[in-house]
């Protein structure tokens, strides 16, 4: 099972991606942090071994 993935508001206006407890990129926009999230979301997916590529 994968770890979650999710993003966070930082005080100063930016946003953090995060898998599990560990940060994976920081100082993003809403946007960009959005983006990252789903690119790491749609890879999670294609090496998933059920889908048996």
């Amino acid at each position: 099972m994968s770890e979650l993935i999710r993003v966070k508001p930082t005080q100063d206006g930016t946003y953090t991606v995060y898998r599990g407890s560990m940060a994976l990129v920081a100082g993003l926009t809403r946007l960009q942090a959005e983006r990252y999230e789903a690119s790491i979301a749609h890879q999670q997916r294609s090496f998933s071994p059920l889908l048996g590529a």
